[in-house]
């Protein structure tokens, strides 16, 4: 009786999001679900999974608007992946979804190793999470398209994260030099006119057709970003550190790269 009320595209992109979530979590990985409080005030599970034998850690969740928001850190080849699954404007002329990837380098100590990740437990799993440390916004330029057909050469994890988001794949150049200079093949790597003189901001843009220089916002709300460590003190006195803890951060980022036309940067015009 309730089949009327869910349409055809409905369905279609709940699976798809399933699929999506599937493909990035496969493999032996431990999994912890905590519930994060958003900027907006709202509540989100946030999905986060440890793949110990790939070293890699997932968080994954929703934001209140729908969009589903995927993080990878590959420690093997020091990369990072983001990937937003945002809710198209049908009415618009959109899709039913607009995919984006961007990929960077993973420094140190920006998130906790793999296998801390895997041993992570909560005691509480009603209660509600915000970060102990809010960090700065990350600006990045991504001025460079990356051709799937060899990112192999990167991440093994880029293929499965990034097929969906299909021509809108990005990186920065400086990360480029890096991977170039490690021996990675340079075609897969296309530069792009981000900071070209007269690209207007899509925000500024009034045709939807024009090309433009479109801005996206995230934010990771919750992660555990640094081990805590205590002592311990034998009858010398003498201390003996050991890992007692996590700490957690928020962190947002703001990507920059060229758009064909503004319908899809339709976001610009709410900010």
């Amino acid at each position: 009786m309730f089949a009327r009320w869910i349409s055809p595209g409905s369905v279609r992109l709940t699976l798809l999001l399933w699929l999506l979530t599937v493909s990035v979590t496969l493999g032996s990985a431990s999994e912890l679900k905590v519930r994060v409080r958003l900027a907006d005030g709202q509540i989100t599970d946030e999905l986060l999974e440890a793949d110990s034998e790939r070293d890699s850690i997932t968080v994954e969740f929703k934001q209140g608007d729908g969009t589903l928001i995927t993080f990878v850190a590959d420690f093997k080849q020091d990369v990072k992946i983001f990937r937003a699954l945002i809710l198209g404007e049908l009415e618009r002329g959109q899709s039913q979804y607009q995919a984006l990837c961007f990929i960077t380098r993973l420094n140190h100590n920006e998130i906790i190793p793999s296998e801390s990740m895997a041993r992570l437990r909560q005691k509480n799993p009603q209660a509600i999470r915000t970060a102990e440390e809010k960090r700065s916004t990350e600006m990045l330029s991504m001025n460079v398209a990356v051709n799937l057909t060899r990112t192999w050469q990167l991440s093994a994890h880029i293929h499965n994260m990034c097929s969906v988001a299909r021509e809108a794949v990005y990186t920065r150049e400086a990360d480029v030099r890096h991977w170039l200079d490690r021996g990675v093949e340079g075609s897969m790597f296309e530069p792009q006119a981000v900071e070209v003189p007269g690209l207007q901001s899509c925000g500024t843009v009034k045709d939807l057709w024009q090309p433009c220089s479109c801005s996206y916002n995230l934010r990771l709300e919750w992660y555990p970003c640094l081990l805590k460590y205590c002592r311990n003190r034998d009858v010398s006195g003498r201390g003996s550190p050991y890992k007692c803890g996590i700490k957690s951060c928020s962190k947002g980022y703001q990507f920059t790269y060229y758009v064909p036309h503004k319908q899809l940067c339709l976001w610009e015009e709410e900010t």
